[in-house]
């Protein structure tokens, strides 16, 4: 099959130039006839032409434009340029002579004078050669063009690809870890057989719907986030009970701002594992703002100041610097306070630039 593609192919390729060299020897016939004479003649004149014609544009085609030219070889290019200039210069006056004496029947007279110059013929060919030559670099630059772009989308492709496994193995890393927080919370209180465990289980059952299949998605509504900002909160306060003072304000979300899920999230689950105050209790601040949809989450939580809390407990905080990076790129700004007394996380997010591809 292929094989017959490939003989289709040359026959056309071949009807192609053989109806392009048609039309060369008609030019000849009308711009470089014999003054005075019958078509019949003309045709012949021109017909000498031809071969040095075909000889010439096919050495810059096939030969001196692929070797020397495209590769970037200009000295030799102009040398070997120059050669066939000279060679195919020589063979157009004999083929000018030829074709005079023969298109006279061997006969001198004045009746057929040769309508142009010698050097107005070469010029006239080298014409026919140079726009071979220019339209082959047109359809040598199309086709690099084209293979470029085709190679750029292969790389885009791969690259989007690879981002998108390496956002799925970040949420995989995230859900362990929060599923690890939480039931060391319901541990904790099912020791002390409190009757509120029944209720926590519950809604970590809602949470673990919310982390196993709405995070799948590419993006889910911030007010979703922050409802489930609150649950995790209600657990919490169930097992922190008097030793926890926890502030929590949020403006009112329009249901159509979304976000990558589970951003905010492990910045609550953070605060709760690693926080702690000198008189014990643990005080935490939660600000949610949005303005033109720029989202603006601050949560700050109470240190001892001998407990060196720091990103690298942990792969919660770490993850989500990588995921906000490949989804949001420049969109976003995130600074990380470590003081003495308190830990501080400020994250700013233009919800309205996550990339269409991770949508």
């Amino acid at each position: 099959m292929k094989k017959g593609k490939r003989i289709t192919g040359l026959v056309k390729r071949s009807l192609t130039h053989l109806v392009l060299w048609l039309i060369v020897v008609i030019f000849f016939s009308f711009f470089l006839g014999i003054e005075g004479a019958d078509i019949y003649s003309k045709i012949i004149f021109s017909l000498f032409f031809l071969p040095v014609t075909i000889a010439t544009t096919y050495t810059f085609l096939y030969h001196l434009i692929p070797k020397y030219l495209l590769p970037k070889h200009y000295f030799k290019f102009g040398l070997f340029t120059l050669y066939t200039l000279v060679i195919s210069s020589i063979f157009i006056i004999l083929s000018a002579f030829y074709g005079f004496v023969i298109a006279l029947e061997l006969q001198w007279n004045a009746n057929f004078p040769i309508s142009k110059s010698l050097f107005f013929i070469i010029i006239t060919i080298y014409l026919v050669v140079a726009i071979a030559s220019a339209f082959s670099l047109l359809k040598n630059n199309y086709s690099a063009t084209a293979k470029n772009e085709e190679l750029k989308n292969r790389i885009l492709e791969a690259q989007l690809k690879l981002k998108d496994q390496e956002l799925q193995y970040l949420k995989m890393q995230i859900h362990p870890h929060f599923l690890f927080n939480t039931l060391n919370t319901i541990y904790g209180l099912s020791l002390s057989k409190n009757e509120k465990t029944p209720e926590m289980i519950l809604q970590l059952s809602d949470l673990l719907d919310y982390i196993l299949y709405q995070t799948t998605k590419p993006s889910v509504k911030l007010e979703e986030e922050i409802n489930h900002i609150r649950n995790y909160i209600d657990l919490e306060k169930k097992r922190f009970q008097d030793a926890l003072e926890i502030e929590f304000k949020s403006d009112q979300i329009p249901s159509d701002i979304e976000l990558a899920p589970m951003l905010l999230l492990p910045f609550v689950e953070n605060s709760f594992k690693h926080g702690k105050g000198n008189d014990g209790k643990l005080k935490i601040s939660i600000c949610i703002k949005l303005e033109n949809k720029q989202l603006d989450f601050k949560i700050i939580n109470s240190v001892k100041p001998s407990c060196e809390y720091t990103i690298a407990e942990g792969i919660g905080l770490e993850n989500i610097r990588r995921r906000l990076n490949l989804l949001y790129g420049k969109n976003y700004e995130l600074r990380i306070e470590d003081e003495k007394e308190y830990f501080s996380v400020n994250l700013k997010v233009n919800t309205a630039k996550m990339p269409a591809d991770v949508r």
